[in-house]
């Protein structure tokens, strides 16, 4: 059996992985391993239903050291005027590249696809089978963390009865060459209300689908971000940190979760599909205002929780039984996004795992937490700097997951040096903007200024919020 050995022995090749290599290399001399289930790197992305595309700009995803994207705005469809959203092979292309030209590149990685790490830095390749123990010289890199579930590999929570046909959304693209005798379904149940689902329902009316046609399976109603908010451009800039000082004042005045909720969508900051219900999840699941107004379209949503057993001419959800029309084509878009887990310690003896610093940036989270590795030796200190932020499960939820997210930026904040590179860092979504702002422009002064007044203030809320949503209706 041969051996190897290297710095650091990285567990995963999607975003996480690849982010925090990145920032490593450019922080250190140190060699960096990295093992991977996949053949390409990417991770989940090579599974993605090919019409999936970034929730949010793309020139703040990726790694540190390379932009992704042109820089342009789409001029036409229902992104039109907003920054460009990578598609998924345009993703899988761009770390593509980061892994040839920035990383194996650097002469300090090594890449082994196909390839499954046993634990105590023994990896085995998935096709030989062969294992290699490696000599780990400084920490075990778990960059699993964020691992999504996907509907093209996921296993299903109901029961399929016998003649129904389900498909994951990778399927439909394809559906005419899949077809028996040439005849293309007609009548689509869409099984999910997350992001996957809400993109689904958006391409098959986009592609010519009728509205009344779709069954939609909603067990619960989301918030969506409102992706106007999100722009990281000088010309948004009132939507954006205007947008952020917006939601410190909400957030430091409201009272309750869904009262937050609330004055986040009176400020242009949140949005709701069906404007007659109060929805209970967030998922930071982004959407543009157009986006919105095609899914509400869909007159056919049934809203009796998750399926469990589907048949040719019914299914049956948690709260009841509904009829289907003979022949119509489920779409499982019940794989859940988010894997939700425990948090624990970044920083421990052995090992670096790798979680939220700043939701719901995973690949910045990742290049700041390498950073703090790389400049920082006492793990106390590291893990003060890289507290993980819990991820909402229910938009009660939500309070917390600022709290703790704001906690992390005023330590950032008292680190000259981080908050320097965090202010040029391309994955931090308004630092350089924030930063580039003209200093003789008062009305930009003026949104930072109350932006800056905003925050003490509701971080003061932020126990009342908490507490709130932990009591009993």
């Amino acid at each position: 059996m041969r051996s190897a050995s290297t710095d650091y022995l990285i567990v995963g090749a999607g975003a996480t992985g690849l982010a925090f290599a990145d920032t490593l290399i450019a922080e250190t001399d140190a060699h960096v391993t990295i093992v991977d289930r996949q053949g390409k790197p990417g991770g989940h992305w090579n599974d993605a239903y090919p019409f999936v595309t970034l929730h949010q700009p793309s020139s703040f995803y990726g790694v540190a050291s390379l932009e992704m994207g042109s820089g342009l705005k789409d001029p036409v469809g229902l992104n039109r005027g907003l920054y460009e959203l990578a598609s998924g092979p345009e993703v899988c292309g761009y770390f593509d590249r980061v892994m040839n030209h920035r990383l194996l590149a650097s002469g300090r990685v090594s890449y082994h696809p196909l390839s499954n790490h046993l634990g105590g830095g023994e990896v085995e390749s998935l096709l030989s089978g062969a294992r290699t123990p490696f000599t780990v010289r400084r920490k075990i890199v778990d960059a699993t963390w964020f691992t999504p579930a996907v509907p093209s590999t996921h296993v299903r929570g109901f029961e399929v009865g016998e003649g129904v046909h389900v498909v994951p959304p990778n399927s439909l693209p394809g559906l005419w060459h899949r077809s028996q005798g040439g005849i293309v379904p007609r009548r689509f149940v869409v099984l999910g209300a997350g992001k996957t689902a809400m993109d689904t329902c958006i391409w098959l009316l986009q592609s010519g689908a009728d509205a009344d046609a779709i069954t939609w399976v909603v067990p619960r109603d989301s918030w969506v971000t409102n992706r106007l908010t999100t722009q990281n451009a000088p010309e948004f800039f009132n939507e954006a940190i205007g947008g952020q000082a917006d939601q410190m004042e909400a957030m430091a005045q409201a009272s309750s979760a869904d009262d937050l909720f609330l004055r986040l969508e009176a400020c242009g900051a949140m949005l709701r599909i069906d404007r007659e219900r109060l929805p209970t999840m967030f998922h930071f699941a982004t959407l543009s205002e157009a986006e919105v107004e095609v899914l509400r379209r869909i007159r056919r949503v049934l809203r009796l929780g998750r399926a469990r057993t589907l048949a040719a001419d019914h299914m049956v959800l948690e709260q009841g039984r509904a009829d289907v029309e003979p022949g119509s084509l489920y779409v499982d878009c019940t794989a859940s996004a988010v894997g939700f887990r425990a948090s624990e310690p970044v920083f421990q003896p052995d090992r670096i795992v790798v979680q939220l610093l700043r939701a719901p940036l995973v690949a910045f989270s990742a290049a700041l937490t390498a950073w703090i590795e790389a400049h920082h030796d006492d793990d106390a200190l590291k893990n003060r700097l890289c507290a993980p932020v819990p991820f909402p499960h229910v938009a009660a939820d939500y309070p917390r997951t600022v709290a703790a997210a704001l906690a992390n930026q005023f330590h950032w904040n008292q680190d000259e040096v981080l908050r320097k590179w965090i202010r040029h860092c391309r994955l931090d979504a308004f630092g350089r903007l924030t930063a580039g702002a003209d200093k003789q422009d008062a009305d930009k002064q003026a949104i930072l200024a109350r932006l800056k007044a905003s925050v003490p203030a509701a971080m003061a809320n932020m126990p009342r919020l908490i507490a709130n949503a932990a009591t009993p209706a």
